[in-house]
């Protein structure tokens, strides 16, 4: 690996492999195969992407979604699919007042780059566009590539054994992002040099344009770590869709487990959960939901085709494929003599209560399940005990459906937190 020297100040506009060809003249040639490393800024300048604009702003319109703050450091994603500090947005080697944007689409870069450098140059080389990362458990910076071309991002040995024999079953190589860390350490940040060449790899390149940088990243349904700090609280939305892939009921613990930490009056622990994971149990439960429903609709004088109505807004429970009934338990309630205390001893346990399965809700969402928090059982508890052979002393509060949501939930109707508050 080795910098190419010579490079000037790129503006708006500049034939990047003709200052190439200008910079190597006298310099070790290109050759076939090789990978060029340049930094993203200098792609970014040649494009236009330079903005007279105040750097909150950038980074605001340059972001899809906020994944995490500390102070003034926003870590969060841009349109690329990009989890980086300040959505990329650069405020050095720039005129002041000025900021660098990341190139559009980091992959056409690349390609345009290659297929420019091998009309000017003759050689047919790979090139890879990098832009320094932060790393979640790891200090220090990296660079890693966000634009790639000619060369194969991922070298997929899954399948493959080792000299032992084991078969390797999960390791996928970021080659581009390694090719990329490895030339900053000719590069580097204050030298101005901001071209590489990497030799040796020609093996690893491709006459096509390959997977791009867009391959090295990971889709949000198998993102482990997709919900950032402030991502937590948002990822619970009702879910009354569910697809047919089955719940994993070591993550409903998961999640119970969350909602037990939830604050209770006394230091008590008054929730519990029933699981509903037997098909038989689920028929018994809604089946006798529905019949004291229906019960209670002939009660107050409902014809049948306007109880068959109403109860069509059962069938949420029923569609999912997965129910948890959480239930009040107040063994730990104090008894007092008289009426208001009494009264507000059970509210105290009663929003308890809503603590717990607000945490439970969340942890689902957490464990990449939807859920919908249905009353019903509220409505009916003596035949929910009944069914599902409960104490006397459990009150079931409602019925949560829980699955994998059928379809990405809609937007949130935006609401303004002034409206809700009074400042004293």
């Amino acid at each position: 690996m080795w910098a190419v020297d010579g490079l000037p100040e790129i503006q708006a506009g500049d034939d990047l492999a003709t200052l190439l060809a200008a910079a190597l003249d006298g310099a070790t040639p290109l050759e076939d195969g090789d990978v060029l490393v340049v930094t993203s800024k200098v792609v970014a300048k040649a494009e236009g992407r330079v903005a007279a604009i105040d750097r909150d702003e950038a980074v605001a319109a340059e972001t899809v979604r906020v994944v995490a703050t500390r102070g003034r450091t926003r870590i969060v994603e841009t349109r690329h699919g990009l989890v980086l500090a300040s959505a990329g947005v650069d405020t050095s080697n720039t005129v002041a007042g000025t900021v660098v944007l990341l190139p559009v689409d980091p992959d056409a870069s690349a390609r345009a780059l290659r297929s420019r450098v091998l009309q000017v140059l003759g050689v047919d080389v790979a090139v890879v566009v990098s832009d320094t990362f932060g790393r979640a458990w790891r200090t220090g910076l990296v660079d890693q590539a966000i634009g790639v071309a000619g060369l194969e991002p991922l070298d997929d040995l899954r399948g493959r054994a080792d000299h032992h024999g084991n078969v390797l079953d999960q390791t996928v190589t970021a080659v581009a992002d390694e090719v990329a860390a490895a030339a900053d350490l000719v590069k580097g940040k204050l030298a101005g040099r901001p071209v590489a060449v990497v030799r040796g790899l020609a093996a690893r390149l491709t006459s096509e344009p390959g997977g791009g940088g867009a391959a090295l990243v990971r889709p949000a349904a198998e993102d482990m770590f997709r919900l950032g700090s402030r991502d937590v609280l948002l990822a619970r939305r009702t879910v009354r869709t569910f697809s047919a892939e089955p719940v994993d009921p070591a993550s409903v613990r998961q999640a119970v487990a969350a909602a037990l930490t939830a604050p209770a009056p006394h230091h008590t622990v008054p929730w519990r959960f029933v699981l509903i994971e037997s098909a038989a149990a689920k028929d018994r439960l809604l089946d006798a939901m529905l019949d004291a429903w229906v019960e209670d609709l002939r009660g107050d004088g409902f014809t049948e085709e306007q109880i068959a109505r109403r109860t069509r807004r059962g069938l949420v429970l029923r569609a999912a494929p997965y129910l948890v009934v959480p239930c009040l338990v107040a063994d730990g309630a104090h008894d007092y003599p008289d009426e208001r205390r009494s009264a507000a001893e059970r509210e105290m346990f009663l929003v308890a209560t809503g603590a717990g399965v607000q945490n439970l809700l969340v942890a689902l969402a957490v464990e990449g399940l939807g859920s919908a928090w249905v009353s019903s059982t509220m409505f009916c508890r003596d035949a929910v005990r009944a069914a599902l052979d409960l104490p006397p002393d459990w009150e079931p509060m409602g019925a949560v459906a829980v699955g994998h949501p059928a379809a990405p939930a809609p937007d949130r109707p935006g609401r303004d937190p002034a409206d809700y508050l009074i400042v004293r």
